[in-house]
């Protein structure tokens, strides 16, 4: 008598109605992310108070008005490319500064490492050799990943 595998166990529907393999519930894709407005908004708010800057200061530079500038940076608004290009050159930064410090928040917030590259070695955090010493991190959950920011 020939041998009869059995069927494979049925497999539960994913949400499209496929049937698939059960995944396991991702604590991080639950998590619900910023829009990326309030994200830039708050990196462009946290620029502009680091150098000292008032609103209008980098309005004016930026040629854009202070209340605009305004409800940017406080996310209310989705600022275009060219003003936020425009807003970026009257702080001294690059887009994709901006860009990498969105990105880095997001992967703080996920748990993963961020190492930023391009950022000046801190005083008394480099060996011997003149290389950044290494940071343990805090006891419990290790990062998913790490993500570096590169120049």
């Amino acid at each position: 008598m020939p041998h009869v595998a059995a069927a494979p166990p049925a497999t539960p529907a994913t949400p499209r109605g496929r049937t698939g393999p059960a995944r396991p519930a991702d604590p991080v894709a639950a998590r619900p992310e910023p829009p990326l407005r309030v994200l830039v908004g708050a990196v462009l708010r946290r620029h502009r108070e680091r150098q000292g800057r008032t609103l209008r200061d980098v309005a004016d530079a930026a040629r854009v008005s202070v209340p605009y500038l305004s409800v940017v940076e406080r996310g209310r608004k989705e600022a275009s490319s060219e003003v936020l290009g425009a807003v970026c050159r009257a702080l001294g930064l690059r887009l994709v500064d901006l860009v990498g410090d969105a990105h880095a928040v997001l992967a703080r917030a996920e748990g993963r490492v961020v190492v930023d590259l391009a950022a000046a070695p801190v005083a008394g955090a480099t060996d011997g050799a003149g290389l950044a010493r290494v940071t343990p991190l805090p006891t419990g959950q290790p990062p998913r990943s790490a993500v570096l920011l590169a120049a």
